[in-house]
């Protein structure tokens, strides 16, 4: 049983890149940045208030903006550790060896993206200490916190997933990064402007009508974007707009874990086809 779970790619990628001192300079420059953001914002915000003391809905502004800060650091950075998993190793000419091992290609997939949603994770543990400042204050529940870290994690194993996937499916690193940030784009950005284009046509088309029709794609199109997600979790009033909005009652929460539930195992299943398709057709 023990070595059924036994993965040797997994554990050479994670020696590999926790040894290295790059990593730990990574972390040390995110920590100081959020560190000087979060005292930063604390003294700014008691001295132009002219008040002594730092009150809970300061601190909720300043959760929400370490909430957005971690959601960027998930998104900009999943791509680029995670686009050249195979590619680097195919260019670099050391991927028959590694599809010559005992190893199966889930394995190999497997390990590839684990090792780098690992480092991202350590990025984000790492920062909970500054995160945890919110709490001395006042203003935020730990159900608040929880369902950002839940959705953190979804949301990096889907980047994840996706760069690990055109990585094996294209040939050279810069142009999978290149798609894989392009795909981060469209789903963080590109979704939020489609989605306000889209109900303002609906608005337009049902100006005068007594009753609002539902908007499915709309419904959609909320559901994939993560900045609406975090909104919604921040504001229970962007909940109840989007509902009105949308004429429909679902959360929005279950659209994105269905959503990128089915992207991550998609995106897994897609690499571990590709990865031994070339020996295959020798074979």
């Amino acid at each position: 049983m023990i070595m059924r779970f036994n993965n040797p790619v997994l554990a050479k990628e994670l020696k590999l890149r926790f040894r290295s001192f790059k990593g730990f300079n990574g972390i040390l420059f995110f920590l100081l940045a959020m560190c000087v953001f979060v005292f930063g914002y604390i003294f700014l915000t008691v001295n132009i208030g002219g008040s002594s003391y730092f009150r809970p809905s300061q601190s909720f502004v300043l959760f929400a903006f370490l909430s957005y800060i971690q959601l960027g650091l998930v998104l900009f950075t999943a791509p680029g550790l995670t686009a050249g998993a195979i590619s680097s190793e195919r260019e670099k000419q050391t991927l028959p060896i590694l599809l010559t091992t005992a190893q199966s290609s889930f394995q190999i997939i497997s390990g590839k993206m684990l090792s780098s949603v690992a480092f991202l994770l350590l990025l984000i543990v790492a920062g909970l200490p500054v995160y945890s400042l919110v709490f001395l204050f006042g203003g935020i529940s730990p159900m608040h916190f929880l369902k950002m870290l839940l959705f953190l994690f979804v949301t990096l194993l889907a980047i994840g997933s996706l760069g690990v996937m055109f990585s094996t499916l294209l040939r050279r690193t810069i142009v999978s990064m290149i798609v894989t940030y392009g795909s981060m784009l469209f789903l963080s950005v590109v979704t939020g402007f489609l989605f306000i284009i889209t109900m303002q046509m609906k608005m337009y088309t049902q100006m005068g009508s007594p009753s609002m029709s539902p908007s499915y794609l709309g419904q959609f199109l909320a559901s994939i974007n993560p900045a609406v997600l975090f909104a919604t979790f921040l504001s229970p009033d962007m909940n109840r707009t989007i509902h009105e909005m949308t004429n429909i009652d679902f959360p929005i929460w279950a659209g994105y874990l269905i959503f990128y539930g089915i992207l991550t195992m998609f995106s897994l299943f897609i690499a571990v086809k590709r990865l031994r398709v070339n020996m295959k057709k020798l074979k």
